[in-house]
């Protein structure tokens, strides 16, 4: 009878732990590509993946979503938009704004007014409870803001804005 190879006797516990320890590391936010070597689209994208974990945390208590504040926050400041512009505004899918639209409602966040001339369209409005909502989760974000502006002084910060609005409007599709 013939004997299995060495290899192939190893347990399967063996056989991972082996693999883990041959494993690169992987490098921590702010290391090697993820730091200032990193491509700035990956580096926006890890930017902006931590900031939205770090905002669903703090508004997870009162129900509310990342895309949902960002919704309220652009129906605060463009009241009597339809859904297809929200989701313009927030860069989510139409699809997606519809369904955050229908829990706002059915919360009693937001208001459905008919536009003045096109039957179809749909304008969303905030409600007395939207408002408050949204004014609860501002205050929280707020300190998550000031979290982002740690250690910079008004012109750089002035600065780093001016650029992120300009890498918006320069990469716009034509």
């Amino acid at each position: 009878m013939m004997r299995k190879p060495t290899g192939i006797t190893k347990s399967k516990l063996e056989q991972r732990a082996s693999s883990e320890e041959a494993a690169v590391r992987v490098p921590a936010p702010g290391e090697g590509k993820r730091g200032e070597q990193g491509y700035l689209g990956y580096l926006l994208r890890q930017a902006h993946a931590a900031v939205r974990l770090k905002m669903e945390r703090t508004l997870a208590d009162l129900g509310v979503t990342s895309p949902q504040f960002a919704v309220l926050t652009m129906l605060n400041a463009y009241p009597g938009l339809s859904g297809a512009d929200v989701a313009r505004l927030t860069f989510l899918t139409p699809q997606t704004v519809g369904v955050i639209i229908r829990n706002l409602e059915r919360d009693g966040a937001i208001a459905m007014t008919p536009h003045p001339v096109h039957g179809r369209i749909q304008q969303w409005t905030l409600t007395p409870r939207g408002s408050t909502l949204l004014r609860t989760c501002r205050e929280r974000v707020i300190g998550l803001e000031k979290r982002l502006a740690n250690g910079l002084d008004a012109k750089a910060e002035a600065s780093i804005r001016r650029w992120l609005a300009n890498v918006a409007t320069e990469l716009q599709e034509d």
